[in-house]
Parts: C-alpha cells; structure tokens; sequence
C-alpha cells in the first residue's frame, strides 16, 4: 500500500524520516524537512554565547602544522595538467598556521563539558549537533567565509583558526558537527575524548572557492568539572593512513560550476597545550593582587596537584564509540584488509570488502563521485548513510560475513609488494574487480571473489522502478522497506548462496 501510495522513491524518502517504522510521521522526525524547507532551526535551540570571567585562567595553546604533500594528490601524477596555478594558490600557499600560538581563557572550554544526561564513561553527546541528512543534502559549496560561529561553535572555530582563517565549524556534508564522551573521570576532573568535522576554505575572491576537508579533527581535554582549570589539551587530524584529506575546487563561482575532487596526505596539523592552565590574576591568603613574578623577575612557578581517576576506559573505546556515533554503520567492525581475511577464514565466512577511493570512515567519504553525472553523484555518502546503517544489513553482516574497507591506493602498496605473495594476490584479486569510485565486494577467505557490484550502478538500478527493472539478479523486496536496502540485502544472500558449495567443503 505504501509503495503504491508513493512510488519507490516517495517511499524511501518516507521509510528513512520515519526512524522507528510505525508509517507514522512525528514532528521530531519531520523536523530535518521542516528545517530544510523553511531554513530555520526552532529558537530555543540555539543557545546563548556565555561571556567567560576574564580574571579567570588561562591556557596558552601552540598550532604545529606540516603542509599537505602536493606529490600525493592524483592530479600530482601528469603534473597537474589542465589545471590552472591560480586554482592551487590558496593550498601551496598555506605553509605554516595563522597563529602559531594562541591564549585562551580556560572557561571557554566549558563547551567540551557534558549534559547532565551523559556522564557515564563512553556516552557520546553532541557539542556541535549534525544538522545534515541524506534529505536535507547538504550546504553550498560557493561559499568564502564562514558564517559567525554561534554558542559552542565559537571555541572550536577559534581554535581551528589558529590554522588558517576561514575554518567552517560545520561541514558541507554529513556527518557534520562535534561528538564528543568521557574517556575518564574523578572527582573533579573529566577527560573528555572529541571528534570533529570541519573544513577549510582556502582561497577568496576573485579565485573560485578551494575547499580543504581533513578526514577528521581527534583529540581529548582534561578539564575541571567546573572548567575553570584545563590540565591538558590537544585536538589533531590522523595521519595514520596513506590519505587523510580531501580537496574540491570549482572553475567558476556558481553552486553549477565545474569541480575537481582530489584526495591528498597532511603529515601535522594539531593543536596542543603548553602545560596547564593558569591564574591571570593571583592573590595572596588575604585576597591582595600580587605580581606573576618572583621578586627576581622569574615567573611564579605553580604546582599541580595529581589527578586519581576513579573510572577510565581506553582511548581506542572512547573513539570507536565517537566513531559509531557519527556513522552508525560501525555497528559493524570493519577490519583492516589482511586481518579480515584471516578472521574469516578462522570463522568461515565470507568477507564483506568495500574499495574505494577515499576514506569510508572520514567525513568527505564519497564525495569523490560527484565527478559523475546525477543521479549518480555521491554515491559513496549515499550507501553509508542508508543501506550501511540498516537494522536489516548491520544484523547480517554481523552475523555471517567479515567486513573491511581498503583505499585503492593501498591496494595497490601491498599488491606490489612482492614480499608477502598471499596479500599481495588477496590485494591483485579485489583490484581486477574495482571501477571507480566505490566496489562493494563479497570474497573467499582465500580472496576468490564470489559476488560485486559498483556503487553508483547499484544506486542506479535502486532508483528505477520495480516494474523496469529488466533483470532478476537484484529485485525488490515486497516488504516495507526502501529499495536500496532490499537490493543490498540481495546481494549479501546471493553471495552466500554462491559460496556454500566452498564453505561447506
């Protein structure tokens, strides 16, 4: 009847607001529409700047920042042929950071600090909330300067200022925002783990917009539960994987001009205190204002007393749970490339492999397919944000399949080395099966690939109607769900179905 009422695609749109299945829309789950529409977020929502005491503490924090290595980009491979110097001035530019140190009053920290509802260990909250969704796309990319930071905005966009002037504390794509959760506590303190998506915007007018997009700002704050004392603090972009950055450019100023999408390595970029915050104002025992310096002229020294934390879990916990809170499709784990192979053999099953250009887990993943034509353009973010997170799909991944996700660039790394044959024929097997710019592949623990199907040729047939859809190999599930989630729950079975006769054996 649903399907009927609205067609396939009225039907995913209605399935994907209605959050808990009762074919019911409540104002809450309305309300990414409601916004979108009208371009107004409810009043009582945004929350007043606090004014911090500036008799209080102080924490001198120093920008360190290595820029990105032009030799890394894909465009770096002919030479950046076809594209003119002034579109890359903003980037090869941007050699050292803005304010290589700035002071900031302890208090304005507070914005880290958790709501009365989520102070157990490992309970993400939202400091900046995500406003974007598949529905409500996402923000425009002809855009210089960021809009003036609001509430807890206002500390993250001055800290990430310290790299280059015009952070934009919310990204253009979801997942936006800052998610953050207590790492540890005691009685006075909290170390508390965050997670940002943010970006940069590099040039200005009359070059055409650059937009710069690391992967992820990480870090963590040891701060008084009160906020009038930071112990310590440091906020960096991971440079763990071979890519860390995305990059978009247009050739003209308009949201319909041509673009270029490159994906490149930034060897530093943090943020990090010098010690701990300390008093700009000292008193004596009689509440007289005395000088900051020893009758010497030395600084005064202070002493700090040792934190005892009463609860803590590790840093690796406290991150997958800010990860799985900005892309709950890490309900499932996904494995590094080699190691899934060797838990699936041990549990025989299959492995689930997503190849891709950019990054799964990074907040620009997927934005390299809008070098495609629509209806194909972000097909990557498309499949993340509704079939990866499906209660249908996470429960069968997690029950019969093994699931990582690799970059073709390190694909490509251990297929040439010829020092580890197995991985490198694991690796050879997945790249003969990869068209840009996402694969999902179903494999043998041995690597034989027994299933595939490119991203943006699977969006494609999950727009068509059921009825033109001339081949079987991937139908319609009659039951109420969208059409992207029953086809990619086709596709898990038949994999299945082709590989009983090895797994049996």
């Amino acid at each position: 009847l649903a399907m009927k009422s609205l067609g396939s695609e009225g039907l995913f749109l209605f399935s994907s607001l209605d959050t808990n299945n009762d074919l019911y829309l409540s104002p809450e789950e309305f309300k990414p529409i409601a916004e979108k529409l009208t371009g107004v977020a409810p009043v009582s929502e945004l929350e007043e700047e606090e004014v911090p005491d500036p008799s209080g503490e102080t924490l001198s924090v120093v920008a360190k920042f290595q820029p990105l290595l032009m030799e890394t980009m894909t465009k770096s491979k002919d030479g950046f042929l076809g594209i003119s110097h002034v579109a890359l001035s903003g980037l090869r530019n941007w050699t050292a950071p803005a304010v290589p140190m700035s002071v900031l009053l302890a208090r304005q920290f507070k914005a880290f600090l958790p709501p009365k509802n989520k102070v157990d260990l490992g309970d993400p909250w939202w400091i900046i909330p995500s406003e974007l969704n598949i529905f409500t796309g996402y923000l425009p990319n002809n855009r210089f300067y960021p809009p003036p930071p609001k509430g807890k905005e206002v500390i993250i966009h001055k800290l990430l200022s310290m790299f280059h002037p015009r952070p934009f504390v919310k990204s253009r794509f979801a997942p936006q925002g800052a998610v953050a959760c207590i790492q540890a506590s005691s009685t006075f303190y909290y170390t508390i783990a965050f997670r940002i998506h943010a970006e940069f915007q590099l040039n200005e007018p009359p070059d055409f917009p650059f937009w710069f997009s690391p992967g992820q700002f990480t870090g963590h704050i040891v701060l008084a539960k009160d906020s009038s004392h930071v112990r310590e603090f440091k906020l960096f972009v991971p440079n763990s994987r071979s890519l860390n950055v995305d990059m978009e450019w247009l050739y003209g100023a308009s949201e319909s001009s041509n673009m270029e999408v490159d994906i490149g390595y930034l060897p530093q970029m943090e943020l990090e205190s010098t010690g701990p915050s300390i008093p700009s104002v000292i008193h004596d025992e009689n509440g007289n204002v005395i000088d900051s310096r020893d009758p010497s002229g030395e600084p005064i020294q202070f002493v700090f007393e040792e934190i005892t934390w009463q609860q803590q879990i590790p840093w690796e916990e406290a991150a997958r749970r800010l990860e799985v809170a900005m892309y709950p499709f890490k309900k499932v784990s996904y494995l590094p490339f080699t190691e899934a192979f060797e838990r699936a053999k041990a549990e025989k099953k299959l492995v689930h492999s997503i190849l891709l250009w950019g990054a799964l887990d990074d907040h620009h993943w997927g934005n390299t397919a809008k070098l495609l034509p629509p209806p194909l353009a972000g097909s990557g973010r498309t499949l993340r944000e509704t079939v990866l997170e499906s209660s249908p799909i996470l429960a069968l991944l997690n029950h019969s399949f093994v699931s990582s996700w690799s970059l073709v660039k390190e694909l490509e790394e251990l297929q040439s080395n010829r020092e580890n044959e197995l991985h490198s024929k694991l690796a050879a097997l997945h790249l003969e099966k990869y068209n840009f710019p996402v694969e999902m592949i179903l494999c043998l623990p041995n690597g034989t690939v027994v299933h595939h199907i490119n991203a943006n040729y699977f969006l494609d047939i999950t727009s068509m109607k059921p009825e033109d859809v001339e081949s079987n190999i991937f139908s319609f599930s009659t039951n109420f769900e969208d059409p992207s989630t029953a086809t990619y729950l086709q596709f898990l079975k038949e994999g299945l179905q082709r590989a009983k006769p090895y797994l049996q054996s």
